[in-house]
């Protein structure tokens, strides 16, 4: 990684966790704070490309609050693939709190469990994912909260089933928070029409964007397909 893209990747984590003090961190006894109410987003790590599906853990991050005052904390956070991280978090009526590994020791589950986990609980929540036709020979996957929809690409049981009546694996994209969409590994029109559509989603939502690469799912894994645009600079 370029030191550029350091700095950028730096300052966009910088202002992640901000945000998360603004907007994550609830009162006493505002979540439910137990397994069942566990789920899981997919968010941006600016210039990064991981090249593999292993969580690894962010530590302890450091931020500054709006009065000057610095503190520590550390989240179940992960860095995932590509230029993806993934927040394991509970779920709330309006926002969501990350769990903390704490959280994750109490109650007894491994990142892994805990995702497992909190993927079978966005099923049960708020729908199994649907894929319908979009645009371009492209399928567009949602379930009943439109701002969840992407985390759905972290739904294994849903990717392999695709895989029956696309045996040459599944090309997605996670452009946004409320967009994912793949085409068929062996269609080169849909292919060419998904790094369209993809790059122009990405570029026109700056608050909600998550990747700009395109992922491989084959042989029950997902790998990077066409590396994000930042880590070509």
């Amino acid at each position: 990684m370029k030191y550029g893209l350091r700095w950028a990747w730096a300052a966009g984590l910088l202002a992640a966790t901000m945000a998360l003090a603004r907007a994550e961190t609830p009162g006493a006894g505002e979540f439910e704070v137990s397994a069942s109410n566990l789920l899981v987003v997919l968010r941006e790590s600016p210039g990064a490309n991981k090249q593999d599906e292993t969580l690894a853990p962010f530590g302890r991050i450091s931020a500054r609050s709006a009065d000057g005052h610095e503190f520590e904390f550390e989240a179940s956070w992960f860095q995932y693939l590509g230029d993806m991280h993934l927040r394991l978090v509970f779920d709330g009526e309006r926002r969501v709190q990350s769990a903390s590994p704490e959280d994750l020791q109490r109650l007894r589950l491994s990142p892994e469990e805990a995702l497992e986990r909190a993927v079978d609980n966005l099923r049960r929540r708020y729908g199994e994912p649907v894929a319908q036709p979009w645009t371009g020979g492209l399928m567009q996957v949602h379930g009943n909260a439109p701002e969840l929809d992407s985390s759905y690409f972290l739904d294994r049981a849903f990717w392999q089933a695709q895989l029956r009546d696309s045996p040459a694996g599944i090309v997605a994209a996670v452009p946004d928070r409320q967009g994912l969409v793949f085409a068929r590994a062996d269609d080169a029109s849909a292919v060419a029409s998904l790094r369209f559509s993809a790059a122009a989603l990405f570029a026109g939502n700056d608050a909600a964007r998550i990747s700009s690469g395109l992922y491989l799912f084959k042989d029950g894994r997902w790998s990077v397909f066409q590396p994000p645009q930042a880590s070509l600079d």
